[in-house]
């Protein structure tokens, strides 16, 4: 451990410089469809990862939405590239959007207490940006850098589910051992094991518009027909299977008998039979809805992330990550979660893949979203030893095959 000291101290050294950087990086709007703001980001994080002096790619990346013949231009990823013929091969990812609008109320970033930074996207993953940036200064600085080659993709639509990005990111788990996403921590500090699966979709019924007072026999209301599906739909919400309808819209004037009615929805699931399923279920509600008169339903959507089940090989990895913890005196263990991330993505294609390697913090996805500042110096100097450890040999890519023994949280 003391060979490795410098260079942990270093990180440490910079606590405040990082807190500076990410709150001009959480003050800067990001949200996925936010192409100027993701623009401006993209600028940001070049200058910032310039100091490692890697090979450098902005990557065009576009989507085929539902519903639509268009395709829908997202945002730029950053690609960065680094000693691609070293033994030991690692792809960190982390995302630069995030999910509040430009109208959202929350937009700058405020210090609470001195190690509370509260602002949009410090947690969900600005922070992680930072703590997987100085993971790979320190690991630069240090003498074992030239055993660890690595890759970082930083794309700007994984909250829209990375529509456009998923294809690089099963590529690169062609191309590297392991796969290290910078995702926020659980908010007690933990890491997470395996994720739950998540499917977005979308249900569009149409009925038969009509006078509402005259002839309202003649209708079929769309909006009715709806709200009898979305109670069918949930009765699949057991075994593992949870589903959140988000939005419904539809209908107009009140005496008019509505013809037209959509929905959009989410479905996690644990397991891959639990996604079929689903899948069977709401299948079968297609065809039933589709044989009643006057009613048509039109189902799109898919899982665009697999369940992540906790194999052999990434719970050796997490075993490695809570030794390096233990170093520093964390206690770090890892459980469940039911959220999905771009690591869902990364273990389906068979990479040893630990995704919440941020900061610590809570309230994602809220006006109350928040980091622990400490974190930015703790979770660099996990990543940083991590990466010096595989570069010194002290931790075998090979070694992953073998289990690890050590306790989890469930």
């Amino acid at each position: 451990m003391p060979e490795y000291t410098p260079y942990l101290q270093h990180i440490a050294q910079q606590r405040d410089s990082m807190v500076d950087l990410v709150t001009r990086w959480a003050d800067t709007n990001s949200e996925s469809h936010n192409l100027s703001g993701l623009t401006k980001m993209l600028s940001m994080l070049e200058d910032a990862f310039s100091v490692l002096g890697a090979e450098k790619q902005r990557i065009d990346l576009v989507a085929e939405p539902w519903g639509s013949a268009e395709k829908q231009q997202l945002g730029q990823a950053l690609f960065l590239r680094k000693r691609p013929t070293a033994p030991v091969r690692v792809f960190l990812e982390c995302h630069m959007d995030t999910v509040y609008s430009t109208d959202h109320l929350f937009q700058k970033c405020q210090l609470i207490e001195g190690n509370i930074l509260r602002g949009p996207g410090v947690a969900d993953a600005k922070g992680g940006l930072m703590v997987m940036l100085k993971a790979l200064e320190a690991l630069e600085k240090s003498p074992w850098a030239e055993n660890v080659g690595w890759e970082v993709l930083i794309n700007p639509d994984e909250e829209i589910g990375s529509p456009g990005s998923t294809a690089l990111i099963v590529e690169a788990a062609r191309e590297n051992h392991i796969g290290l996403i910078f995702e926020p921590s659980l908010p007690d500090g933990n890491l997470v094991g395996d994720r739950k699966g998540s499917g977005n979709y979308m249900v569009t019924v149409r009925g038969r518009a009509a006078h509402a007072g005259r002839e309202p026999h003649m209708g079929r209301n769309a909006i009715s027909a709806l709200a009898r599906f979305i109670v069918e739909l949930n009765r699949a919400s057991e075994n593992g299977v949870t589903i959140n309808v988000g939005r419904i819209e539809g209908g107009g004037p009140v005496n008019v008998v509505p013809d037209l009615a959509v929905c959009r929805f989410n479905v996690r699931v644990m397991t891959l039979e639990d996604q079929v399923y689903f899948e069977e279920h709401v299948d079968g509600l297609v065809r039933e809805f589709n044989r009643l008169d006057g009613i048509s339903l039109e189902l799109e959507g898919r899982f665009a992330r697999p369940p992540k089940p906790l194999d052999g090989k990434t719970r050796r990895l997490l075993g490695h990550i809570a030794r390096c913890g233990a170093d520093l005196g964390l206690n770090i263990e890892w459980r469940t979660s039911g959220g999905s991330c771009d690591g869902n993505n990364l273990a389906a294609a068979g990479l040893p893949t630990v995704d919440s390697l941020g900061v610590t913090g809570g309230g994602i996805h809220s006006d109350d979203e928040y980091l622990l500042i400490d974190s930015l110096v703790e979770r660099a100097q996990l990543s940083a030893l991590l990466l010096m450890k595989l570069g010194a040999g002290e931790i075998k890519v090979e070694d992953l095959d073998q289990d690890w023994q050590g306790t989890v949280v469930v």
